[in-house]
């Protein structure tokens, strides 16, 4: 063989090497980590056969398709979320995450996209033969109470900074996630529990516990990234944008934040 058929052939092999890689590089799609609470239903949880599933879940996948990404959606503590989030283990955290400014100090946010307030959840007694809510809206929350919520949740924050702080009575019992809470509250070791108000709902539909009311802070949540990284945020706000448009987002609506 002679020397310019060995470089014509290294030439062509070279090219097939250069083509297979390309269109395989072409092909694979960025894979993202989103990080979840895994007992936040209805916006994030573990179903019964261990899988992820939820309102957030479901409008993630679907944002990735649309916009042309794979997610891997992993559970983490929620009082360690946002520290496994800037240390690179996961890359955005969409789970029902309230803006507030501390966070913005932390993490970027995208637009938001839904708006919650507080929820005061009593266990039901039984009184003359029917069950009925233990305490009203303003005995569950006066001083001598113990209400449960969840660790670094604004639910903790609010009843710290605007009761606790403020000289109200109330002892905080705080868990690792607001079905813990609920768990504790049906067998009277707390008197109470606060959480977001359409998780309350899904945490004690069929169970002896009742919404007693409302605390209207109108938070709003946002899906949170790393901060500077504005190819994420730009690729979720247009995938929620176009989730919004299209008429899988009031079937997502009515399936877990309304119908369920």
């Amino acid at each position: 063989m002679n020397f310019q058929r060995v470089l014509l052939l290294v030439a062509i092999g070279g090219l097939l090497v250069m083509g297979i890689s390309a269109a395989s590089f072409g092909g694979d799609k960025p894979l993202y980590v989103d990080g979840i609470d895994a007992a936040f239903p209805p916006f994030s949880y573990i179903d019964k056969d261990g899988n992820p599933t939820g309102f957030d879940v479901e409008v993630i996948r679907w944002i990735a398709n649309e916009m042309g990404f794979d997610v891997k959606i992993v559970p983490v503590d929620w009082d360690a979320i946002i520290p496994t989030l800037k240390a690179g283990n996961i890359d955005f955290i969409a789970s029902g995450m309230t803006i507030t400014p501390e966070r913005e100090k932390q993490v970027d946010f995208t637009d938001p996209y839904w708006k919650i307030n507080l929820a005061v959840v009593v266990r039901k007694v039984n009184q003359d033969g029917a069950l009925v809510p233990q305490y009203n809206i303003f005995s569950a929350v006066s001083p001598g109470r113990t209400i449960g919520v969840q660790r670094g949740t604004t639910s903790q924050t609010w009843l710290e900074e605007n009761l606790i702080d403020k000289g109200v009575g109330i002892k905080l019992k705080v868990y690792d996630n607001f079905l813990l809470a609920i768990e504790d509250l049906l067998i009277g070791r707390i008197d109470a529990a606060v959480i977001d108000a359409p998780t309350a709902q899904a945490a004690i539909a069929g169970r002896d516990a009742a919404i007693v009311g409302t605390i209207n802070t109108g938070e709003i949540y946002g899906y949170a990234v790393r901060k500077g990284d504005t190819k994420l945020l730009s690729l979720l706000n247009e995938g929620l944008k176009r989730i919004k448009a299209s008429p899988e987002w009031d079937r997502l609506v009515e399936k877990w934040l309304i119908g369920g």
